[in-house]
């Protein structure tokens, strides 16, 4: 460990990598009393706090909040408690008739040491829901927030030191540099929540130490609208994710591929959805939210810019104003394969719409791209849904809906290639922090005894008996 010694979070680094049994064998009922105080702290102690501080870095109205920050988290502390006595458990599995006298089980162990680095869109969501993950299996843990959001990241530091000890759990602020350095230190697991751009960097920086990661990035996720579809009901619900957190999602629909029959009815239904939702003026609307930063704000306008220059058709919105950085939920047609909005990751409130004439087309549209982390389809035909489902490939998919895949803690979530390595929340977020140490047992005399050196031929007739009949 002496390499390490002049980065400046080694003494952090140490106390947990020093720690990490402690913690490790801590009892069902230990993990329980840790995940009770972040609960108790998240939905009551500092609850009024995390809304204010939403509220000022991303203009988050008070219900979407409740909804996509407190009720998700408070969710995955819930889900871990009701299941996390079962998960600690041996796990048996059987043992074949070649190794009578031995019995075998899976024991879920803590990986160790983790770092977390987590996004400024959800905030506190995507910060406090894999540390739930990291605790109910066992392991201490680095958070590194973004620096994007700096009243929640202040404030999940109050949080963090509230709850635990910093030989548990620490936060560090700070800017890209703080990342870099951290990334240098032989953790034992990292979970990263970004830019593929940047999640190959983590990899990279993993792959030094042999460390193990989980990768949440995002990608381009399209949306099918075919023509057997509600157009309408498809309408309200993609009005209602796209615009969610003003756009800023990772399993946001990207992009609309709407059959050409049924186009111009479902841009009307996004008029009339748009309207309910957001009034006359989403820019006076307590319901829609702000851009992060001005860098993600020019980024937004210089793809808006783009596709004027490409004579694309404003079907709804256009409008931007940089002192608040305001841009108006906007719908796009007519766009040309080299338009930016078709090529790189929106992360905005721009919807643009890709029409096409045959099944076909759309499905060779998605699969010339990278591999989404989520795909939606609105469809009522099972042959549709079925075609699409079997040659395309995504890491997850709703269908005739869409985001609400994330909150089913039952379901795996994470993306392919691309889109992410490895998967979170419920189980499989305490698999994602746990080493699956296989255990074998033996009670008795093993019959793989008798083919012990020397060999024999006698021994050879057996082992030719093993292989036919064991």
């Amino acid at each position: 460990m002496k390499e390490y010694r002049h980065n400046p979070y080694f003494n952090l680094f140490a106390k947990q990598q020093q720690n990490q049994f402690n913690i490790g064998n801590r009892t069902y009922k230990e993990r329980l009393k840790l995940l009770n105080r972040l609960q108790q702290a998240i939905t009551v102690t500092f609850r009024t706090q995390i809304q204010d501080a939403l509220y000022k870095d991303l203009g988050k109205a008070v219900v979407e909040t409740e909804l996509t920050e407190i009720f998700a988290i408070n969710g995955d502390i819930k889900f871990a408690k009701r299941h996390l006595k079962q998960w600690m458990k041996k796990q048996k599995v059987d043992t074949p008739l070649s190794m009578l006298g031995s019995s075998a089980y899976i024991k879920y162990e803590p990986k160790g040491v983790c770092l977390i680095i987590s996004p400024w869109n959800f905030p506190f969501n995507l910060t406090f829901g894999p540390l739930v993950s990291a605790i109910a299996a066992g392991n201490t843990a680095i958070i590194k927030p973004s620096e994007m959001t700096p009243n929640s990241s202040a404030l999940m530091a109050k949080i963090v030191v509230d709850v635990f000890t910093e030989d548990e759990v620490a936060l560090v602020e700070g800017e890209v540099e703080v990342s870099t350095e951290l990334l240098k230190l032989p953790f034992n697991h990292i979970f990263f929540t970004g830019s593929p751009q940047v999640g190959k960097i983590v990899m990279s920086a993993a792959s030094k130490h042999l460390a193990s990661v989980t990768l949440e990035l995002g990608g381009k996720s399209p949306t099918i609208v075919d023509k057997t579809a509600n157009i309408d009901k498809a309408a309200k619900k993609i009005m209602w994710a796209k615009f969610l957190n003003t756009g800023q999602i990772c399993v946001s629909p990207d992009y609309v591929l709407i059959d050409k029959s049924v186009k111009v009815e479902f841009i009307e239904s996004c008029k009339k959805w748009l309207k309910t939702y957001y009034e006359d003026n989403p820019k006076a609307s307590d319901s829609y939210g702000r851009i992060v930063t001005d860098k993600h704000f020019e980024r937004l306008n210089a793809y808006l810019e783009n596709a004027k220059t490409l004579e694309a058709k404003f079907e709804v919105g256009g409008e931007t104003e940089n002192t608040s950085k305001y841009i108006e939920p906007t719908i796009i047609s007519d766009l040309k394969p080299e338009a930016k909005l078709l090529n790189e990751e929106i992360f905005g409130p721009i919807l643009p719409i890709v029409t096409y004439e045959s099944l076909d087309m759309a499905i060779a549209y998605i699969n010339s791209k990278s591999r989404p982390l989520a795909l939606y389809i609105y469809s009522k035909s099972k042959v549709n849904i079925k075609k699409i489902m079997n040659n395309t490939r995504a890491g997850g998919t709703c269908i005739n809906n869409n985001v609400l895949h994330y909150a089913n803690h039952n379901l795996p979530f994470g993306g392919i290639n691309n889109s992410g390595i490895g998967k979170s929340h419920g189980f499989f977020g305490f698999k994602a922090f746990s080493n699956e140490r296989s255990v074998l047992k033996q009670y008795t005399f093993g019959v793989t005894e008798l083919l012990f050196p020397p060999y024999t031929s006698f021994k050879e007739k057996l082992a030719r008996i093993t292989v036919k009949w064991f």
